[in-house]
């Protein structure tokens, strides 16, 4: 998984089934990273918080697409 924050503005810029799947892989990947941190495997703790918001930013664009879909 990427140690970047994912930008706004370059999730914007991706196809609606991408970020389908970027959701996908970004919440398999914080499943395991509970998972090791329970288990204290984990050495990045904030990776946990970064992938939840990543995914909350993926569904905030998901949703504004369905809206602006919906008006037009």
């Amino acid at each position: 998984s990427e140690e970047t924050v994912m930008k706004a503005k370059d999730l914007r810029e991706r196809t609606d089934e991408s970020l389908t799947e970027l959701e996908k892989s970004l919440r398999s990947d914080a499943f395991q990273a509970q998972f090791k941190n329970f288990t204290n495997r984990l050495n990045d703790t904030a990776q946990i918080k970064r992938n939840r918001r990543d995914v909350a930013r993926i569904r905030t664009i998901m949703t504004e697409r369905a809206k602006k879909a919906e008006e037009s």
